[in-house]
């Protein structure tokens, strides 16, 4: 698959990420750090607020910087989350229920493990609390020994990140978005995945093997989102 096919489905996920994003009932903005032109463009037209990266040192830096531009020192708001890019069937109602239940913890950090438990699809910290990014390799579990509560609702469609033709066949019959969706059937593995489900016809354009992670915020979003 050519590598602009490849990032064309990664910014599309991300877009659709974002959109599910904000029409959770629970989510005040999106922030999306990145120094990227087109997908400060995309993400923009999505309704997202951009600020340029400027640790530019990596997925966990751009995080802590978001989450500082989200909520000012001393400024009154109600809690912070990251959130994956990768996740294009996510549904408004699985991340407000994951907000909500963390909103509700005494604890002071949550995270949301992905379908393989390993890594991490959301965190989650409370108003007095830092952000704490530990996202990599076995986040879930760097999370875990950082002291975050790990929630276990079911939320498939925030669990399922994308990372492998078969992720993106489960995230197309879970009902991927519509920029994800338009770029069906280019994929003839997802594609007859996708005919065996509820969603026939719908594809991807996956590489095999792990998405690798794009510096520009095309895998990732920095999301600020109040709960």
């Amino acid at each position: 698959m050519p590598d602009g096919e490849h990032e064309a489905l990664v910014l599309a996920m991300a877009v659709d990420t974002v959109t599910a994003a904000l029409a959770s009932t629970v989510v005040g903005r999106v922030v999306v750090v990145t120094g990227d032109p087109v997908v400060d463009l995309a993400v923009r037209e999505a309704g997202a607020e951009v600020v340029a990266d400027v640790p530019d040192a990596g997925l966990n830096p751009a995080l802590a910087y978001a989450a500082a531009m989200a909520r000012p020192r001393g400024a009154s708001t109600p809690g912070l989350a990251a959130l994956a890019a990768d996740l294009p069937a996510l549904r408004p109602e699985d991340l407000t229920g994951a907000l909500r239940e963390a909103g509700a913890l005494t604890a002071t950090r949550a995270f949301v493990a992905d379908a393989a438990g390993t890594g991490t699809v959301l965190l989650a910290s409370s108003p007095e609390a830092g952000l704490e990014p530990c996202f990599g390799p076995n986040s879930a579990a760097a999370h875990a020994a950082s002291g975050a509560h790990q929630l276990t609702g079911a939320w498939p469609s925030l669990r399922r990140d994308v990372d492998t033709v078969a992720d993106l066949a489960d995230a197309v019959r879970l009902g991927v978005g519509p920029r994800t969706a338009a770029l069906a059937t280019r994929v003839p593995a997802v594609t007859a995945a996708g005919n065996n489900g509820a969603h026939a016809g719908h594809g991807g354009l996956v590489r095999p093997g792990p998405t690798p992670w794009l510096a520009a915020a095309r895998r990732w979003l920095r999301a600020g989102l109040s709960r």
